[in-house]
């Protein structure tokens, strides 16, 4: 034998391959340990980012009352002032809401929306006097008449409100009836609006 030994290009051809096997398993499972890191990154961004609503709610009951009004011809001093006549639907609704964050919660406004003919029409909630007013002009309506839901209420967290507040639509009972959808937003200060649809049929008193 020479003493200086050549490899056999066989051999030589085996070893190249043999490294470039090596290279490139070490490439794919590199990009494998690549792609569960990024993986797990997305999945644990995710997670940290998705926070539960700060409220929620539920519209337990709504009512309307499609009426005709027609002004006295007299104005707030007694003097005569041209009638006037107009259709208007008051819609009544029992909500309750809980505050779910770890701190205060002060609602804003609370709309109630439906999509009638001429589009979307929203409308703001009455205040917790008004609702007690409204049933002073209204006595038929007594039955109705149970604690008030304020729209400026301020919720401690973890407390839950409960009662009933009003709108006043100034539509006429058969544009009413024509809507296509009814929702209500309530709208938090500094925090996103909560949006609630009824489950039970509008009753009519």
């Amino acid at each position: 034998m020479s003493l200086l030994h050549q490899d056999s290009p066989e051999e030589i051809d085996d070893a190249a391959r043999g490294e470039e096997f090596r290279g490139t398993s070490h490439v794919l499972w590199s990009s494998l340990l690549a792609t569960v890191v990024v993986a797990i990154a997305v999945a644990f961004y995710v997670l940290a980012g998705h926070k539960p609503p700060v409220a929620s709610g539920e519209i337990v009951q709504v009512w309307v009352h499609p009426n005709h009004v027609e002004t006295s011809g007299l104005d707030a001093n007694g003097e005569p002032m041209a009638k006037q006549s107009f259709d208007q639907v008051l819609l009544f609704a029992r909500v309750k809401l809980v505050n779910q964050s770890k701190n205060p919660l002060v609602l804003e406004d609370v709309l109630a929306n439906t999509r009638l003919a001429d589009g979307i029409l929203s409308v703001s909630a009455g205040s917790a006097g008004q609702f007690d007013e409204v049933f002073l002009a209204y006595p038929e309506l007594a039955a109705l008449h149970s604690h008030a839901f304020s729209p400026r209420a301020t919720l401690a967290p973890g407390q839950s409100v409960d009662g009933t507040t009003f709108w006043i639509f100034r539509r006429s009972k058969q544009e009413w009836d024509a809507r296509q959808d009814l929702n209500f937003t309530f709208k938090f200060q500094y925090q996103a609006n909560l949006v609630l649809a009824p489950h039970t049929a509008v009753m009519e008193q």
